[in-house]
């Protein structure tokens, strides 16, 4: 993965538009703050293949970034994004990590499952 490049990322989720899609979305602070002994309240949300119709979205701040999608039922919101690349499979994969590299947040984006 790469560091965020703001108008290349906007670019690549616009090419979702209008059509169905796959998403995957992940937070998580709780294994990584369980395993490092850390008083941390455990937290974390997962969805992986869920097919969303995306009528316009936008990545926004100075980064970390935003990323906001809207869909037919509603949005979708991920916060901390750092990261990111296009995969072999035109797969758009966005992620936030902590200094260290831990996950804290992804974002995907597919025209076939994941």
């Amino acid at each position: 993965m790469k560091p965020i490049e703001v108008k290349e990322v906007q670019k690549q989720i616009e090419g979702f538009f209008n059509k169905d899609v796959y998403i995957h979305l992940e937070t998580t602070n709780g294994a990584y703050a369980v395993h490092t002994g850390e008083r941390t309240f455990s937290v974390g949300a997962y969805i992986r293949n869920t097919k969303v119709r995306i009528s316009t979205g936008k990545i926004t701040g100075n980064g970390p970034y935003r990323v906001g999608l809207k869909t037919e039922l509603g949005w979708i919101y991920a916060e901390g994004i750092t990261d990111w690349v296009v995969d072999e499979k035109g797969r758009l994969l966005m992620a936030g990590h902590e200094k260290d590299g831990k996950l804290g947040v992804a974002l995907q984006l597919s025209n076939e499952p994941f």
